[in-house]
């Protein structure tokens, strides 16, 4: 039995055109679904363990110093003495590095004088010291890190 109005010629290629489409969405979908989901590349990431006293100085120190050791990072204006210029250190102890007394600093283990004030700087001795749970890697930033404010120093 043929129904007029499902036989007609528009109805017809409207089926068609449903077909039509329902196979191509079909398609699509099939091949979204199988192929490999593609990942972004990714993102290169300074190490948070890193041992280069440049990149643990970016990652724990420029926020208050820069990332030029001027003391003109982004907080250095919340502080209420503002953050030294490291690139002087040697300027201010008549031209030579006192590695000793600025690892003390990093570390905290510096007895701080009476005209200093209250501590602004973080103690880092701790933090670098935990961040592996298997080995303590702690002196070896300091280290590091001072190795790279004496090449910082200006002349």
């Amino acid at each position: 039995m043929k129904i007029p109005w499902l036989s007609s010629p528009r109805h017809t290629a409207s089926r068609r055109v449903a077909g039509i489409f329902l196979s191509f969405l079909t398609a699509v979908l099939t091949i979204a679904l199988l192929s490999p989901a593609q990942e972004p590349p990714p993102i290169p990431r300074e190490s948070s363990d890193s041992l280069d006293g440049a990149v643990i100085f970016r990652q724990h120190c420029a926020t208050c110093h820069g990332t030029d050791a001027r003391g003109h990072g982004p907080m250095s204006m919340a502080l209420k003495h503002g953050a030294p210029d490291l690139t002087r250190i040697s300027q201010r102890n008549n031209g030579k590095f006192p590695a000793e007394r600025v690892r003390e600093t990093i570390e905290g283990t510096k007895p701080e004088g009476p005209g200093h004030g209250s501590r602004e700087m973080p103690v880092w001795g701790p933090v670098f010291h935990e961040i592996e749970w298997d080995r303590d890697l702690g002196n070896v930033r300091i280290e590091a890190i001072t190795k790279y404010l004496q090449t910082l120093q200006q002349k």
